[in-house]
């Protein structure tokens, strides 16, 4: 009994000494391994640890506003947030009730049926009041193995901060961004134009002067914990983001509103197609308003895939082209404006014959005269010693086939042969009349802006001034002044263009102020191809004794057809604010009419 008893205990010895010897052996690996870490490999463990908890976070650089020439606001970008989740964290998601001291982590929501669940189920419950979902639609999108799916883009800083207070930013992510607001209540679509989903200008202003409105981003690099807050203590870098810059228009807001109403007014009474209006300073080329009767609300996609009719939309002038023969005229020393003409209704030059709009027997008229009545075959006759070469210089002095200055996308500068000896035999003579070439209503109106300046041509300009994010100037340079014809000629000129008005003052009713213009009326290609639509326009400068402003007006296929009957009053009804509006003085009585007959 007692040698069974020794062997077992002496089995028991070598089996505890084996077992102990295991242990020494493991507990030896374990300090042979924690040295090794501790003296060989644990920084770059701990570097790989940090690494692993680290986030490069950018920070948007919102972009900038474009004001009108009051500073009033037509652009601005509004503070949002894309919400995004992940969907393996949802998976894993287990809810905390909020008790005690635990509010840094729980969820306090008055969801309570999302604790009776967990995952996106649970998530989902609480985050569908919030973002307005459903809440199963919004449970299947947080079902699945992505780790950056999108919830919601474009949400208010409201809707983050009530996220927020729920505690799941393990779950659920953000991404500063920002919603372009545009509040010129379809005033200037086309003309501020749009962006795209990157923030980037992509159409109009917001497209030509992208570089100055385009903010720069900045960013932050962290560490963060376990529910993807970040730990205190830190940020090992950062930097802040850069607004973008300001761009001010020429454009004031209230004369932009006003025109544009007179213009869908007049369009709608004359049952017109479409019309066109640019209000332009004279002193200095701004543009002060410029609109047509499309209606394009700015930032959608029409408002990006179409443009400005002022600006693109390319018409023979017509009769308003009549203008650039005078003052070459003028300006070349062939004649006076009391140089007498008789006109007849017809001509034949060059195996060419020419007629005026109406039938008429031969008139006796000044140059003034040819010009009031606007006959082509007397404006022919005043200018049969102006070399086609001639021709040519003083329609493109005055700046047609030439960029307006203005630089904007999509931008005409007008269709005209640059070589007067490729004209064709009609051409030479129909040019003298604003036909056998093209302009905009933009560059007509510094036509007329080039007379009422004294002869001098400014470029046109839309921005009155632009910073970019970094607080820079960078305000479009104009092109230098250019003198087309004298001041004395220029002054002749307005003459004349006053006694074109004056005859028609019962359509151009403006009491107490003079105006200076002529109208036009040119036939265009309809949808046949054939000349069957009308450009029916006035151009005019109010007051015509202190020149302050050019106003534009045009109308397709108008039923009044000639462009004083249709575009006339418009242009009165437009130039009567504008002198309200900037309390410019009354007309001193015209004593110095040059006579139009003899």
């Amino acid at each position: 009994m007692a040698k069974r008893t020794r062997s077992f205990g002496d089995i028991f010895r070598r089996r505890t000494l084996a077992i102990g010897l295991v242990i020494v052996v493991i507990a030896l690996s374990c300090v042979v391994k924690l040295s090794y870490i501790q003296l060989y490999n644990g920084a770059a463990l701990a570097s790989q640890a940090a690494q692993s908890r680290t986030v490069d976070r950018r920070l948007q650089g919102v972009r900038g506003t474009i004001t009108d020439i009051n500073n009033v606001t037509l652009a601005q970008s509004i503070e949002s947030y894309t919400i995004f989740a992940d969907q393996q964290a949802a998976s894993q998601f287990k809810p905390v009730a909020c008790k005690g001291r635990n509010n840094g982590i729980c969820q306090e929501t008055t969801q309570k049926k999302a604790f009776e669940v967990e995952g996106p189920a649970s998530i989902a419950r609480m985050l569908a009041p919030i973002l307005q979902m459903d809440v199963k639609e919004l449970g299947a999108k947080l079902t699945g193995s992505n780790r950056y799916v999108i919830l919601q883009r474009n949400a208010l800083p409201q809707v983050k901060r009530q996220i927020d207070q729920l505690n799941i930013s393990s779950v659920i992510g953000f991404e500063l961004t920002s919603n372009r607001e545009y509040s010129d209540d379809g005033l200037l679509g086309t003309i501020l134009g749009g962006i795209d989903n990157t923030g980037n200008g992509v159409a109009g202003l917001e497209l030509m002067e992208n570089e100055a409105l385009v903010g720069h981003d900045g960013h932050v690099v962290y560490q963060r914990g376990r529910n993807g807050q970040e730990i205190p203590g830190t940020r090992t870098e950062s930097s802040d983001p850069k607004q973008g810059g300001t761009v001010q228009l020429t454009i004031d807001r209230d004369v932009q509103w006003y025109v544009k109403k007179a213009l869908v007014d007049g369009k709608n009474k004359y049952h017109a197609q479409y019309g066109i209006a640019v209000v332009q300073r004279v002193s200095d080329g701004q543009i002060v308003a410029i609109a047509d009767t499309d209606e394009y609300q700015a930032g959608s996609d029409d408002a990006k895939t179409h443009t400005s009719r002022a600006i693109t939309e390319v018409f023979e002038p017509g009769s308003t082209g009549k203008l650039i023969t005078a003052a070459a005229v003028l300006q070349e020393g062939l004649h006076q404006p009391a140089d007498h003409f008789s006109v007849p209704y017809s001509i034949k030059v060059d195996g060419q014959t020419i007629h005026d709009s109406h039938e008429h027997g031969v008139e006796q008229l000044t140059l003034g005269g040819i010009l009031k009545v606007s006959s082509n075959v007397g404006t022919l006759m005043s200018a049969q010693n102006l070399s086609y070469d001639k021709r040519l210089e003083y329609i493109k002095k005055f700046g047609i086939g030439e960029s307006t200055g203005i630089q904007f996308p999509g931008e005409s500068s007008g269709q005209i042969v640059d070589n007067a000896s490729q004209w064709d035999l009609r051409t030479r003579q129909t040019v003298l009349f604003g036909q056998g070439y093209s302009a905009s209503a933009l560059q007509m109106t510094n036509v007329v802006a080039t007379i009422a300046n004294k002869g001098v041509r400014n470029a046109q300009r839309l921005i009155a001034s632009a910073t970019d994010a970094q607080g820079n100037n960078v305000t479009p340079q104009s092109a230098q002044p250019v003198r087309v014809i004298d001041e004395d000629n220029a002054n002749k000129m307005m003459n004349m263009m006053e006694s074109v008005a004056q005859a028609s003052q019962k359509l151009l009713n403006m009491p107490g102020y003079r105006i200076a213009g002529k109208s036009g009326t040119a036939e265009v290609a309809g949808e046949g191809g054939s000349l069957s639509g009308i450009m029916a326009d006035f151009i005019g400068v109010i007051p015509a004794d202190n020149p302050q402003f050019v106003i534009t007006v045009v109308y397709r296929d108008p039923e009044g057809l000639y462009g004083i009957v249709t575009a006339g009053p418009v242009f009165a009804q437009i130039g009567e604010f504008l002198m309200q509006k900037y309390q410019i003085p009354a007309s001193a009585p015209r004593t110095d009419a040059i006579p139009t007959e003899w």
